[in-house]
């Protein structure tokens, strides 16, 4: 059974609403070692630790592109605000508005590197939009979450690791849309 884009383009929205609160929950929740009155982190290199919802964020910031790709800009934009809601919503009190600025700022961000990179390389797009979003969403929660950049290298690598990870099947994606004949949206 073969999906259609919009159907692909639905089920990258669910994924990326899925990720803010599984990112809010982990950090909290889940770590190799939990910090007293600070995130639970998860190592992302050796000797390199972050809070643990990098993963899902580093995800987000993909899912977020494919949303554009396949269902447009304007559920793109919509699925940011929406998420930067949920996530004020769902997140530790403690880290409501921390986790609300940053994912809002960096998928703001991400939108406007991917944008106008998507028609010219949907690889490149995702590479560009994702390591700026990354590092935007890591400086922006870091900052007002703890006060601190003390976690920033591990956030960085941590969520450039899904970046990184998705780059492979972005490609394939692009191939068979070029096959196919499938523009983005």
């Amino acid at each position: 059974m073969t999906l259609t884009p919009r159907a692909e383009g639905v089920l990258a929205l669910i994924g990326f609403g899925l990720c803010i609160p599984a990112a809010n929950w982990l950090i909290g929740n889940a770590g190799t070692v939990c910090v007293p009155n600070g995130p639970c982190l998860v190592p992302v290199a050796p000797g390199l630790m972050a809070p643990s919802g990098v993963l899902m964020i580093g995800l987000a910031l993909v899912l977020r592109d494919l949303v554009q790709r396949r269902l447009g800009l304007g559920w793109a934009a919509g699925a940011v605000l929406a998420g930067a809601a949920l996530s004020a919503f769902l997140a530790p009190p403690a880290l409501v508005i921390a986790s609300a600025v940053a994912f809002l700022l960096s998928e703001l961000a991400d939108l406007g590197v991917y944008t106008p990179l998507q028609r010219r390389g949907l690889v490149l797009a995702v590479a560009a939009s994702g390591a700026v979003g990354l590092v935007v969403d890591s400086v922006v929660f870091l900052w007002l979450a703890f006060g601190s950049l003390e976690y920033l290298a591990g956030q960085v690598v941590g969520k450039a690791w899904m970046v990184v990870l998705a780059l492979p099947l972005v490609h394939l994606l692009r191939r068979r849309d070029a096959r196919l004949g499938i523009e983005p949206a």
